[in-house]
Protein backbone atom coordinates (compact mmCIF):
# COMPACT_ATOMS: atom_id res chain seq x y z
CA UNK A 1 0.00 0.00 0.00
CA UNK A 2 1.08 3.87 -1.00
CA UNK A 3 0.94 6.79 1.59
CA UNK A 4 -1.50 9.14 0.40
CA UNK A 5 -1.77 12.74 0.95
CA UNK A 6 -4.71 14.59 1.16
CA UNK A 7 -4.62 18.68 0.34
CA UNK A 8 -7.27 20.75 0.66
CA UNK A 9 -7.03 23.90 -0.45
CA UNK A 10 -9.15 25.73 1.55
CA UNK A 11 -11.86 28.55 -0.21
CA UNK A 12 -10.24 28.21 -3.29
CA UNK A 13 -12.48 28.29 -6.46
CA UNK A 14 -11.77 26.79 -9.77
CA UNK A 15 -11.22 29.91 -12.12
CA UNK A 16 -8.47 31.53 -9.34
CA UNK A 17 -6.74 27.88 -9.31
CA UNK A 18 -7.01 28.05 -13.19
CA UNK A 19 -5.33 31.21 -13.60
CA UNK A 20 -2.09 29.86 -11.62
CA UNK A 21 1.26 28.37 -12.39
CA UNK A 22 1.69 25.18 -11.00
CA UNK A 23 3.81 23.24 -12.57
CA UNK A 24 4.73 20.85 -9.33
CA UNK A 25 0.81 20.13 -9.28
CA UNK A 26 0.33 19.44 -12.92
CA UNK A 27 2.85 16.18 -12.12
CA UNK A 28 -0.17 14.41 -10.56
CA UNK A 29 -2.74 14.40 -14.01
CA UNK A 30 -4.97 17.30 -15.33
CA UNK A 31 -7.00 19.33 -12.80
CA UNK A 32 -10.90 18.73 -13.60
CA UNK A 33 -13.78 21.58 -12.56
CA UNK A 34 -15.49 19.65 -10.00
CA UNK A 35 -18.31 20.70 -7.22
CA UNK A 36 -18.56 20.91 -3.35
CA UNK A 37 -21.05 19.17 -1.88
CA UNK A 38 -20.95 22.32 0.90
CA UNK A 39 -20.57 25.87 0.51
CA UNK A 40 -18.85 26.22 3.42
CA UNK A 41 -15.52 24.20 5.45
CA UNK A 42 -17.38 22.16 8.30
CA UNK A 43 -19.59 20.10 6.15
CA UNK A 44 -17.25 19.91 2.94
CA UNK A 45 -14.62 18.36 5.91
CA UNK A 46 -16.79 16.27 7.29
CA UNK A 47 -17.95 14.55 3.62
CA UNK A 48 -14.39 14.63 2.77
CA UNK A 49 -13.48 12.44 6.25
CA UNK A 50 -16.59 10.19 4.63
CA UNK A 51 -14.31 9.14 1.75
CA UNK A 52 -16.32 11.36 -0.04
CA UNK A 53 -14.66 14.00 -2.87
CA UNK A 54 -15.78 17.03 -4.69
CA UNK A 55 -18.52 15.48 -7.35
CA UNK A 56 -18.50 15.94 -11.42
CA UNK A 57 -22.75 16.53 -11.09
CA UNK A 58 -23.11 13.87 -13.88
CA UNK A 59 -26.63 13.82 -15.59
CA UNK A 60 -28.60 10.43 -16.52
CA UNK A 61 -27.58 8.70 -13.45
CA UNK A 62 -28.89 7.72 -10.16
CA UNK A 63 -27.14 9.53 -6.93
CA UNK A 64 -26.72 6.10 -5.50
CA UNK A 65 -24.31 4.98 -7.93
CA UNK A 66 -22.36 8.08 -8.19
CA UNK A 67 -21.79 7.32 -4.54
CA UNK A 68 -20.95 3.72 -4.88
CA UNK A 69 -17.93 4.42 -7.53
CA UNK A 70 -16.91 7.48 -5.58
CA UNK A 71 -16.11 5.06 -2.45
CA UNK A 72 -15.15 2.01 -4.79
CA UNK A 73 -12.32 4.75 -5.94
CA UNK A 74 -10.34 3.90 -2.93
CA UNK A 75 -9.52 0.32 -4.35
CA UNK A 76 -6.74 2.74 -6.68
CA UNK A 77 -5.52 5.09 -4.13
CA UNK A 78 -4.46 2.29 -1.94
CA UNK A 79 -3.86 -0.62 -4.09
CA UNK A 80 -5.69 -2.61 -2.22
CA UNK A 81 -8.89 -4.12 -4.82
CA UNK A 82 -10.82 -5.77 -1.60
CA UNK A 83 -12.41 -2.34 -0.97
CA UNK A 84 -16.19 -2.02 -1.72
CA UNK A 85 -18.73 0.29 -0.57
CA UNK A 86 -19.66 -1.54 2.14
CA UNK A 87 -16.23 -1.66 3.26
CA UNK A 88 -17.21 1.91 4.70
CA UNK A 89 -20.53 0.71 6.85
CA UNK A 90 -21.37 1.50 9.55
CA UNK A 91 -19.67 4.22 10.28
CA UNK A 92 -18.60 5.58 7.35
CA UNK A 93 -15.52 7.06 8.44
CA UNK A 94 -12.43 7.24 5.79
CA UNK A 95 -10.00 7.29 8.68
CA UNK A 96 -11.59 4.18 10.12
CA UNK A 97 -11.15 1.94 6.96
CA UNK A 98 -7.60 3.59 6.53
CA UNK A 99 -6.51 2.74 9.99
CA UNK A 100 -8.25 -0.78 9.24
CA UNK A 101 -6.12 -1.41 6.30
CA UNK A 102 -3.19 -0.46 8.46
CA UNK A 103 -2.54 3.17 7.67
CA UNK A 104 -1.16 5.73 10.25
CA UNK A 105 -4.30 8.25 9.59
CA UNK A 106 -3.14 11.85 10.51
CA UNK A 107 -4.76 15.14 10.25
CA UNK A 108 -3.24 18.88 9.93
CA UNK A 109 -5.91 21.80 10.30
CA UNK A 110 -5.78 25.15 9.61
CA UNK A 111 -9.64 26.64 10.49
CA UNK A 112 -10.64 27.08 13.55
CA UNK A 113 -13.85 25.39 13.01
CA UNK A 114 -12.37 22.24 12.15
CA UNK A 115 -10.35 22.32 15.86
CA UNK A 116 -9.99 18.89 17.53
CA UNK A 117 -12.72 19.06 19.52
CA UNK A 118 -15.31 19.13 16.83
CA UNK A 119 -16.80 15.59 15.50
CA UNK A 120 -14.43 15.32 12.48
CA UNK A 121 -11.66 14.78 15.37
CA UNK A 122 -12.52 10.56 15.20
CA UNK A 123 -10.86 8.15 14.05
CA UNK A 124 -7.82 9.73 13.51
CA UNK A 125 -4.19 8.17 15.03
CA UNK A 126 -3.14 12.33 14.78
CA UNK A 127 -5.59 15.39 14.77
CA UNK A 128 -3.51 18.90 14.71
CA UNK A 129 -4.60 22.49 14.64
CA UNK A 130 -1.92 24.19 13.31
CA UNK A 131 -0.71 27.36 15.97
CA UNK A 132 -0.75 29.46 12.08
CA UNK A 133 -3.03 30.05 9.82
CA UNK A 134 -0.84 30.05 7.31
CA UNK A 135 1.53 26.73 8.14
CA UNK A 136 1.49 24.67 4.98
CA UNK A 137 5.45 25.10 5.65
CA UNK A 138 5.55 24.33 9.31
CA UNK A 139 3.09 20.88 8.16
CA UNK A 140 5.61 19.53 6.01
CA UNK A 141 8.44 19.84 8.46
CA UNK A 142 5.96 17.20 10.40
CA UNK A 143 5.47 15.18 7.80
CA UNK A 144 7.42 11.43 7.61
CA UNK A 145 5.80 8.86 5.14
CA UNK A 146 9.50 6.62 5.12
CA UNK A 147 8.39 5.13 8.18
CA UNK A 148 7.28 1.21 7.51
CA UNK A 149 3.74 1.60 7.55
CA UNK A 150 1.40 3.72 5.10
CA UNK A 151 0.16 7.26 6.60
CA UNK A 152 -2.84 9.22 5.03
CA UNK A 153 -1.91 13.13 5.80
CA UNK A 154 -5.26 14.85 5.20
CA UNK A 155 -4.07 18.55 5.40
CA UNK A 156 -6.45 22.01 5.22
CA UNK A 157 -4.81 24.64 4.33
CA UNK A 158 -5.65 28.26 4.94
CA UNK A 159 -3.17 29.76 2.35
CA UNK A 160 -5.75 30.31 0.08
CA UNK A 161 -8.21 31.74 2.65
CA UNK A 162 -9.24 35.25 3.21
CA UNK A 163 -7.36 37.34 3.68
CA UNK A 164 -5.19 35.16 1.23
CA UNK A 165 -1.83 35.90 3.27
CA UNK A 166 -2.21 39.40 2.85
CA UNK A 167 -0.48 41.00 6.24
CA UNK A 168 0.24 45.06 6.85
CA UNK A 169 -2.66 45.82 5.05
CA UNK A 170 -6.04 47.21 6.43
CA UNK A 171 -8.61 44.36 5.70
CA UNK A 172 -12.11 43.75 7.09
CA UNK A 173 -11.99 41.56 9.48
CA UNK A 174 -14.46 38.51 8.32
CA UNK A 175 -15.44 35.81 11.15
CA UNK A 176 -16.73 32.15 9.87
CA UNK A 177 -18.58 30.45 12.53
CA UNK A 178 -15.78 29.62 15.12
CA UNK A 179 -15.51 33.71 14.71
CA UNK A 180 -18.83 34.42 15.06
CA UNK A 181 -19.53 32.17 18.40
CA UNK A 182 -16.29 33.90 19.60
CA UNK A 183 -17.55 37.22 19.47
CA UNK A 184 -21.29 36.25 20.27
CA UNK A 185 -22.65 39.07 22.76
CA UNK A 186 -19.72 41.04 22.86
CA UNK A 187 -21.60 43.76 20.73
CA UNK A 188 -24.72 43.13 21.94
CA UNK A 189 -26.08 42.18 18.41
CA UNK A 190 -24.40 39.23 18.11
CA UNK A 191 -21.26 37.73 16.20
CA UNK A 192 -22.50 39.44 12.87
CA UNK A 193 -21.81 42.50 10.70
CA UNK A 194 -20.88 45.35 12.58
CA UNK A 195 -18.70 48.80 12.95
CA UNK A 196 -19.02 49.56 9.66
CA UNK A 197 -16.93 46.23 8.62
CA UNK A 198 -17.88 42.90 6.66
CA UNK A 199 -19.27 39.99 9.14
CA UNK A 200 -19.64 36.95 9.28
CA UNK A 201 -18.58 35.17 6.10
CA UNK A 202 -20.86 32.85 6.58
CA UNK A 203 -23.36 35.43 5.71
CA UNK A 204 -21.34 36.71 3.22
CA UNK A 205 -23.74 38.94 1.18
CA UNK A 206 -22.59 42.56 0.76
CA UNK A 207 -24.74 44.47 2.82
CA UNK A 208 -22.82 47.50 5.13
CA UNK A 209 -22.17 50.38 4.08
CA UNK A 210 -18.45 50.34 5.48
CA UNK A 211 -17.85 46.77 3.61
CA UNK A 212 -19.48 48.18 0.31
CA UNK A 213 -16.63 51.49 0.74
CA UNK A 214 -13.96 49.25 1.35
CA UNK A 215 -15.15 46.30 -1.17
CA UNK A 216 -14.82 48.07 -4.58
CA UNK A 217 -14.67 46.08 -8.12
CA UNK A 218 -11.09 46.93 -8.32
CA UNK A 219 -10.73 45.63 -4.82
CA UNK A 220 -12.79 42.11 -5.36
CA UNK A 221 -10.72 41.74 -8.53
CA UNK A 222 -7.18 42.30 -6.56
CA UNK A 223 -8.12 39.94 -4.36
CA UNK A 224 -9.43 37.24 -6.55
CA UNK A 225 -5.78 37.58 -8.07
CA UNK A 226 -4.34 37.54 -5.05
CA UNK A 227 -5.84 34.09 -4.40
CA UNK A 228 -4.23 32.88 -7.60
CA UNK A 229 -0.98 34.24 -6.20
CA UNK A 230 -1.38 31.94 -3.06
CA UNK A 231 -2.15 28.94 -5.21
CA UNK A 232 1.01 29.00 -6.75
CA UNK A 233 2.60 29.59 -3.15
CA UNK A 234 0.76 26.29 -2.38
CA UNK A 235 2.07 24.66 -5.48
CA UNK A 236 6.17 25.51 -4.63
CA UNK A 237 5.17 24.20 -1.22
CA UNK A 238 3.91 20.90 -2.79
CA UNK A 239 7.20 21.12 -4.75
CA UNK A 240 9.47 20.52 -1.75
CA UNK A 241 6.45 18.03 -0.24
CA UNK A 242 7.38 16.28 -3.38
CA UNK A 243 11.31 15.81 -2.57
CA UNK A 244 10.48 14.13 0.75
CA UNK A 245 7.93 11.19 -0.13
CA UNK A 246 8.47 8.26 -1.64
CA UNK A 247 7.91 7.34 -5.07
CA UNK A 248 4.54 6.10 -5.41
CA UNK A 249 2.68 8.48 -2.94
CA UNK A 250 -0.46 9.16 -3.95
CA UNK A 251 -1.64 12.86 -4.03
CA UNK A 252 -5.38 14.39 -4.01
CA UNK A 253 -5.55 18.01 -4.61
CA UNK A 254 -8.73 20.20 -3.75
CA UNK A 255 -10.58 22.62 -2.35
CA UNK A 256 -13.75 22.47 -0.02
CA UNK A 257 -15.78 24.98 -1.76
CA UNK A 258 -15.18 28.28 -4.34
CA UNK A 259 -15.23 31.62 -3.06
CA UNK A 260 -17.58 35.09 -3.57
CA UNK A 261 -15.46 38.25 -5.43
CA UNK A 262 -18.43 40.48 -5.76
CA UNK A 263 -20.46 38.29 -8.17
CA UNK A 264 -24.27 39.12 -7.17
CA UNK A 265 -23.15 41.09 -4.09
CA UNK A 266 -21.27 38.72 -2.30
CA UNK A 267 -17.63 38.01 -0.80
CA UNK A 268 -17.04 34.99 0.62
CA UNK A 269 -18.79 31.91 1.37
CA UNK A 270 -21.39 30.33 3.22
CA UNK A 271 -25.80 30.26 3.37
CA UNK A 272 -24.84 31.15 -0.56
CA UNK A 273 -26.14 29.26 -3.42
CA UNK A 274 -24.21 30.95 -6.30
CA UNK A 275 -21.79 28.75 -8.17
CA UNK A 276 -18.81 30.37 -7.90
CA UNK A 277 -19.44 29.29 -4.14
CA UNK A 278 -19.46 25.16 -5.61
CA UNK A 279 -16.76 25.31 -8.24
CA UNK A 280 -13.29 23.72 -7.03
CA UNK A 281 -10.62 22.27 -8.38
CA UNK A 282 -9.69 18.21 -8.57
CA UNK A 283 -6.71 16.49 -8.88
CA UNK A 284 -5.13 13.57 -8.01
CA UNK A 285 -2.75 11.05 -9.02
CA UNK A 286 0.64 9.27 -7.54
CA UNK A 287 4.31 10.63 -7.50
CA UNK A 288 6.14 8.97 -10.24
Amino acid sequence: MNSIIFIVMDSCRYDSFAAARTPNIDRLGTAQKRFSYASWTAPSHYTFCMGMMPHASPSGVMASEVYKDEFVQWRDRTGRSDIEFRTFLPRISLPKVLSDLGYRTVAKVSMPVLNPYTILNQHWDEYKQMPNHNDFEGMISEIDCEEDDPHFYFLNLGETHYPYMLSGEELPRVSGVHGALKLLGKDGQGGGQGGGKMGSEEASQVATAGAKDFFTPERFASLHQQQTVCVEYVDSMIGNLMEIVPTGTHFIVTADHGELFGEDGYFGHGPIMHSKCFEVPFVEGSLK
